[in-house]
């Protein structure tokens, strides 16, 4: 397939904030290698442009949506610095097409993890500490109607991510039972722990750096990892206001405006 025609019709498509067709259906071949050449093109030429990667994005790793979208492993994306939205500063709705709320827990490497053979206790040995956060996932692809390797191609279907202010050391988490609740205008939706994400927020990690390594691509130093949702994203409009609070670490708040 061509991998420049594909990036550049997404790549468009969020720079315009509009929709289009599932890349699956005009290339119905395409295979997850495929896919992850897709998003390398925009990594390219967005870096080219003068934009900072600060880290990546795990997605899928939930056995729910792994089943939707008829997966057995994860999937991941690039996180770049104007994605980075400051605690307390408001989303715009302007730059988005049809945003999601998810709540996570991020991981900030002070070692560099490179695969294969990374396991959960390097993970452990490599994290500085863990923060709250929220993704707000967004899809260039109209009305959310995805396969795998439509997701994969837009970036993870990544947009937004906020940070909580309150950092926790790895060794006071516990990594499988850690609770999590997400508010959306003061009204509890949803709960959940952390063993939702891939049995452990770590493991996911784990996961990503062994990935990255199949393709030489190190997990660096200074990276920020977003380890998957622990519950469904939640759709957001202007108005809504969403915080994500995770037991004995503190919590995170977005708002959205036009």
């Amino acid at each position: 397939m061509d991998y420049k025609k594909a990036a550049d019709l997404l790549y468009k498509a969020e720079a315009g904030c509009y929709q289009i067709g599932m890349l699956t259906a005009e290339n119905p071949d395409m295979t997850v290698e495929d896919a992850y050449a897709v998003q390398l093109e925009n990594v390219r030429r967005r870096e080219a442009a003068g934009e900072k990667v600060i880290g990546m994005k795990i997605g899928l790793t939930s056995k729910g949506m792994q089943r939707l979208l008829g997966v057995n492993e994860p999937d991941y994306g690039h996180l770049f610095e104007n994605m980075l939205l400051p605690e307390g500063v408001p989303c715009s709705m302007s730059g988005l097409i049809q945003p999601k709320v998810e709540g996570e827990l991020s991981f900030y490497l002070n070692k560099t993890l490179s695969g294969p053979g990374v396991t959960i206790a390097d993970v452990y040995a490599a994290t500085e500490y863990v923060i709250p956060s929220i993704e707000i996932v967004d899809s260039r692809i109209k009305d959310w109607k995805i396969k795998l390797c439509d997701t994969v191609a837009d970036n993870g279907s990544s947009a937004r991510l906020v940070l909580g202010g309150r950092m926790t050391p790895v060794k006071d988490v516990d990594m499988r039972l850690t609770g999590m609740m997400l508010e959306q205008n003061g009204e509890l939706i949803s709960t959940g722990t952390t063993a939702e994400v891939w049995g452990n927020p770590a493991a996911a990690v784990a996961w990503l750096a062994n990935k990255l390594g199949s393709f030489g691509i190190a997990l660096k130093a200074g990276s920020i990892v977003m380890a998957g949702a622990v519950t469904a994203a939640l759709a957001a409009k202007a108005g809504d206001h969403f915080t994500v609070s995770f037991q004995g670490m503190g919590s995170v708040s977005v708002k959205f405006v036009e």
